[in-house]
């Protein structure tokens, strides 16, 4: 999958509250990745031209990504846009701006959507209220965690994880579900 590259941020862009970001695309049906472009070009209010290449962690399934770049809160609308759609797997980044911290959201069909709080390095960055919150649960080891992996949003990381993997063009392994 071919990476686009963009220009450097100016020093004016920042302070004008620009930003960028990326769309990856983790895995849709081949009917929906023209609806996908769509969506995008729509928030983007430009034409998204997408590569989209085989998901080998689903079979029928395609991956892609576009690099973007916009007003800051464009990621927050891009994620927005494409939600609730059956089937499709996305991420969307948004780097830090000007007086804006930067955002990962998650989506998957079953999970729904996931945002979070990133650093300047895209780590999570969980808020103390949330902290202050999962250490209600101190005494209850099993609970203590359960709190601080739906903060970090561990949920859909473990559902996406091998779709990205996948999408680095390293083997796949399946895990089947029993039951």
């Amino acid at each position: 999958m071919g990476k686009a590259t963009l220009e450097p941020l100016k020093e004016d862009d920042m302070a004008g509250g620009l930003t960028r970001g990326v769309l990856f695309v983790h895995s849709a049906p081949r009917a929906l990745c023209p609806h996908v472009e769509w969506a995008a070009g729509n928030v983007l209010d430009a034409r998204v031209s997408m590569d989209w290449t085989a998901q080998p962690a689903g079979p029928g399934f395609y991956r892609a990504e576009h690099s973007w770049q916009g007003p800051a809160g464009t990621g927050a609308r891009l994620a927005s846009g494409l939600r609730g759609w059956a089937h499709l797997r996305y991420e969307v980044t948004e780097e830090p701006s000007a007086g804006v911290d930067g955002s990962r959201w998650s989506h998957t069909p079953e999970l729904g959507i996931f945002h979070a709080q990133t650093d300047v390095h895209g780590n999570v960055v969980v808020p103390e209220d949330r902290i202050r919150a999962a250490l209600e649960h101190a005494g209850d080891a099993q609970r203590l965690r359960a709190e601080l992996d739906l903060a970090l949003g561990q949920a859909w990381d473990d559902e996406l994880e091998p779709f990205r993997y996948a999408g680095a063009g390293a083997p796949v392994r399946w895990l089947h579900r029993v039951g």
